[in-house]
Order: structure tokens, then C-alpha cells, then sequence
């Protein structure tokens, strides 16, 4: 087995409580004892969403439930507004024009955060705009979109704000109800460290007027199926889930709920804050400026001179961390540290005595110990 450490945007190391969970045996996903289970799973999603609204988990990744929130609300030539400022915010985009709609895209210069006034103006340009979408927190990019702000502007139009919080969720401060967001999408692997594999969705009653006044042009994700079914006594999915997915999943939300969400997205950003502190320690150059700099993924400029197979390859091949590399444009041109889920000061501290290590095999003049002790200064008390 390959014992390789994760520094990756997901998928991010599992608990072992969570990987024997995995173990039980399968149930009758029609019975009362998976009902019960199943409503525990997505009322714990709920409570991380933060909404009153229900949650309801599908079989799937993260684009599973992009592709949901999107089929079930569009008709044939609906306008819906992307802001593309990275991989996935095209994917939001293709997913819209998969299926019929408009995209108006808003394109973000990738390494940018997307200025909310600017969806303020294309909404007063384009009345008929049905839905908005953005990506909270852009790993392709290392980016965090302002979705907060967003909200607030969204609540004066007559539009659904969709919203990929699949690599923010208990990861970064995401408040379904507050934030005014209408459909709210999210992926297992991620900040809540369960197996890839299952994704979760909730709608607001706005949203589900949309739906429920749309033919949806998918069977397997036809939301209202899902509405249908867990909302009968005992919750069921329409079609056959994956059982030890769902019991990965409840295990690993009960750890959530057992560190606290505010305590979990405060150990994320501390993670965040070390990460930023050791690359700039090094002398390596962040890619997005730090204000608009993610919580949950670093990105990072290639250092000049050394390939994206000479600095990762090393990193992986000889000391065993895995770091992400760039997408589409950015491939060769940056790095990615993945800082979800379960990781505390101790990869951290294993991360970047790698990533010396092998700068200096590179031939870099660093200075040996300095990125670690940047790290390890950002998490000791500041009296110490």
C-alpha cells in the first residue's frame, strides 16, 4: 500500500474510525435502520451547511451535485450567469451549455477573486438572468470568492445564487441561510475527509419553487425523486445508494460535529496562515494575492529554473508528499498544497521539510530549516 502523504486538494487522508466505519456490513438500504442512519447523515449536513433547509446526499462526486443544481432549474435557452475565474467555474459554464441554457460568463482573471459589483451590473444589464453560479473556493487556482458579499447583492434580483462550496465545507466560513444561497453544492473527499464517491446538495424554498416547476431533463438526478423519497418515514434515495459510502460519510460528520465547526474552519485557516507563512519563508512567490487566498489549497509559483517533474517528482518520488500541480494554463507555471481535512502542523512540518530538501537537491540556495520554523512559529502561542 502506498503509504504516500496526501498534500493535495483531495482526495485528503481518512480517519480510521472513518475507514472502519466503511467495514460494517451492508443493510437494506429500503429498511429502517439505513432510514435512520441516512436522516442522521443529512441532518449533520444541514447543520454544516448551516440552513434549516434539508440536505440530500447523492450517489457521486462534487460534479454530480454541480450538474443537479443546474438540470433541474434550467429550460432550453435560460440565462444563467458564470463567473469563471478557474477550472471549475468552467465547469459550471459546460455544465449550463450540456444542457441547453445560456452562459453569460463572467470571466475572473485566474489568480483573481471575483469583484461582486461587477455581478451587480451584468444583473441590472440582463433582467432575464435565471440563476448565478460561482465557486467558493477555486482549487485550480488557490482563490476564495467572496460569496458573503455576493449574497447581499443577490437578494435584490429575482434570481437563484448557486453556489460549489465542494472544497470549502468545513473548511472555510460557508452559511447556506445567511448568505441568502439558494442551492448549495458540496463533494465528500475534501474538508470533511470522507472517500470520494458521495456529494450533498440543499435547496431553498425559492430554489425549490424553480424545480418544481421544471421537467428535469435528467432521470438519475432528478431532484424531485430525491425530495420524494427522503422525505418519507423512514428517508430513503430514490435509486440504490452506496451503503458504505453513506456510512463513511455519517462517521465522518460525526467527527465534524465532535471538533466543533467553528473550532474546524479556525484549524483550517491556522493551516493556511502556516502554509502562506513557509512558501514566503523559502522565498517562493504565492500565485493569488494573499487577501484573496484560499483556506482550504495553497497555490504556489514554479520556482524559476526547475520543472513541474523535477520539483514534484522529487517530492513524491524520493520523500513521499504528494503536491497537486497546475490546470489547463497554470500546468508547469504553479504548485498546489492541499490544507483539508485532517491535517494539522504535523504534515505541514513534513510538507516543507520535503519540499527543502528537495529545492536543495535542485540546486536552490535555501536555507535549511526555515520554511519548517515558519511553520512551526504560526502554530506556538504568540508569548512563547
Amino acid at each position: 500500500m502506498d503509504e504516500t502523504l496526501l498534500m493535495i486538494p483531495g482526495p485528503t487522508r481518512v480517519a480510521p474510525r472513518v475507514l472502519k466505519a466503511m467495514s460494517e456490513n451492508i443493510v437494506n438500504h429500503r429498511s429502517a435502520i439505513f432510514g435512520q442512519i441516512l436522516k442522521d447523515t443529512s441532518q449533520m449536513m444541514s447543520d454544516v451547511f448551516r440552513t434549516t433547509n434539508k440536505s440530500y446526499l447523492l450517489t457521486g462526486s462534487g460534479t454530480a451535485a454541480m450538474e443537479a443544481a443546474m438540470v433541474n432549474i434550467l429550460k432550453k435557452g435560460d440565462k444563467v450567469l458564470n463567473v469563471v475565474g478557474g477550472k471549475f467555474g468552467q465547469r459550471f459554464m459546460q455544465i449550463v451549455e450540456a444542457h441547453g441554457g445560456t452562459s453569460l460568463p463572467l470571466e475572473v482573471e485566474w489568480g483573481q477573486a471575483v469583484n461582486p459589483d461587477e455581478v451587480g451590473f451584468l444583473l441590472e444589464e440582463h433582467e432575464d438572468i435565471k440563476a448565478v453560479t460561482v465557486v467558493h473556493n477555486e482549487t485550480s487556482t488557490g482563490v476564495v470568492n467572496p460569496i458573503k458579499e455576493l449574497g447581499k447583492i443577490l437578494r435584490d434580483h429575482d434570481t437563484l445564487y448557486v453556489v460549489d462550496t465542494v472544497s470549502s465545507l468545513a473548511g472555510d466560513d460557508v452559511e447556506v441561510d445567511d448568505y441568502g444561497i439558494d442551492i448549495c453544492v458540496t463533494g465528500s473527499q475534501k474538508c470533511m475527509a470522507a472517500p470520494p464517491g458521495m456529494a450533498s446538495i440543499t435547496l431553498s424554498n425559492d430554489a425549490w419553487d424553480v424545480v418544481n416547476r421544471t421537467d428535469s431533463a435528467s432521470y438519475y438526478l432528478n431532484l424531485k425523486k430525491y425530495k420524494k423519497s427522503g422525505d418519507a418515514d423512514p428517508p430513503e434515495t430514490p435509486y440504490t445508494p452506496s451503503v458504505s459510502l453513506i456510512y463513511a460519510m455519517h462517521e465522518a460528520l460525526k467527527i465534524i460535529m465532535d471538533e466543533g465547526l467553528k473550532n474546524r474552519i479556525n484549524r483550517h485557516k491556522l493551516a493556511a496562515k502556516a502554509t502562506r507563512n513557509g512558501v514566503k519563508a523559502l522565498g517562493l512567490e504565492l500565485f493569488p494575492e494573499e487577501e484573496v487566498s484560499s483556506t482550504t489549497v495553497t497555490a504556489v509559483r514554479m520556482p524559476e529554473g526547475v520543472t513541474d517533474g523535477e520539483f514534484r517528482g522529487t517530492m513524491r518520488n524520493k520523500y513521499r508528499v504528494e503536491l497537486a500541480g497546475g490546470q489547463d494554463h497554470l500546468k508547469g507555471n504553479i504548485f498546489r498544497i492541499g490544507h483539508m481535512g485532517n491535517i494539522t502542523h504535523r504534515e505541514l512540518i513534513t510538507t516543507f521539510s520535503a519540499m527543502e530538501m528537495t529545492l536543495r537537491e535542485l540546486g536552490f540556495d535555501i536555507q535549511m530549516g526555515e520554511g519548517v520554523a515558519a511553520v512551526a512559529d504560526t502554530y506556538l502561542p504568540e508569548d512563547v
